[in-house]
């Protein structure tokens, strides 16, 4: 059954332990990324607290709330992050799919709230479900809505368990044998995005007639619903960003241009650029976000 991955020894004083990773079992590897959880039930929480800040993504996810709802926050220009000041939209349904975000996003949550995020391979959302990645980019959508009929029981029955185990276990037991039934067969077994970029790839290479290069990019953006440049990208700033995380236990700071250099990047202002476009912050104000803000819980997490 999926797992909890650990908390980090060195959890931010006067941040609240609301959030959660947990780790799928090891058959769903190539399909499940991880899920996350997150309860602010029996806190009192200022308004700037209930601020939830994502990175854009490769990845799909799909979205249930147990307690309590969620608004989007609509950021004033495209890439940048959202304020509370910014305009608000309703989420589009009970339970939320989306695809692939090229964007940061922010949501707000006006009350307590409980929810699990699951994430999901965008190659492994076609398989299982022929939903096209790329019609879901940058969208969030009613997920019973989207979603085939033979997974709307699933939605429910999530809904209906009483803890995060038992919920991932009812999602876990629904996918294994779908994705038994569904996947390729050369699978990765990598939990970095450059890693599973490459992985993709290569699969897109091998798996039917036809290698141009433009070929390629088309299968891949199929599957994937960015194309291959973007998702390299993404891998870069994932790979600064644990850099970062790295540095901070090992020495207590960071050396940006060390970070910047360890990456990949050209130097430190591409660093900065690149972080700016996924995060919607600078490296620094993500790095001091991370151990002092609350709505960064999902960054810490995931580090």
């Amino acid at each position: 059954m999926a797992t909890l991955a650990p908390l980090s020894a060195d959890h931010p004083p006067g941040l609240i332990p609301s959030g959660q990773l947990w780790l799928p079992r090891a058959s769903l590897t190539s399909c499940l990324r991880a899920a996350m959880v997150r309860s602010t039930m029996g806190y009192e929480l200022t308004d700037a607290q209930r601020l939830n800040h994502f990175p854009a993504s490769p990845l799909c996810s799909l979205s249930w709330w147990f307690e309590g709802q969620g608004e989007t926050l609509v950021p004033r220009n495209p890439g940048t992050a959202a304020t509370l000041d910014c305009e608000r939209a309703p989420l589009p349904g009970r339970w939320v799919l989306s695809g692939p975000q090229t964007a940061p996003s922010t949501s707000w949550c006006p009350d307590p709230t409980e929810g699990m995020m699951v994430l999901l391979l965008p190659d492994a959302l076609h398989q299982l479900t022929g939903l096209e990645p790329e019609a879901l980019t940058n969208r969030f959508v009613d997920a019973q809505a989207a979603l085939p009929p033979d997974w709307h029981p699933l939605l429910e029955a999530v809904q209906s368990q009483p803890d995060s185990a038992s919920r991932l276990a009812c999602l876990e037991d629904f996918l294994e044998p779908r994705w038994q039934a569904c996947r390729p067969t050369t699978l990765h077994s990598a939990h970095r995005y450059t890693d599973w970029a490459n992985h993709l790839a290569q699969r897109a290479a091998l798996s039917a007639p036809g290698r141009s290069l433009r070929q390629l990019e088309r299968r891949i953006k199929r599957w994937a619903g960015l194309p291959l440049r973007e998702l390299r990208g993404m891998g870069k700033s994932e790979q600064a960003f644990f850099d970062a995380l790295t540095a901070h236990v090992d020495q207590g700071t960071v050396s940006w241009a060390e970070v910047a250099a360890g990456a990949g990047y050209a130097d430190q202002s591409h660093l900065c650029r690149v972080t700016r476009r996924i995060t919607g912050f600078t490296p620094q104000a993500l790095y001091d976000g991370i151990l002092r803000e609350e709505a960064f819980w999902a960054y810490r997490i995931w580090g």
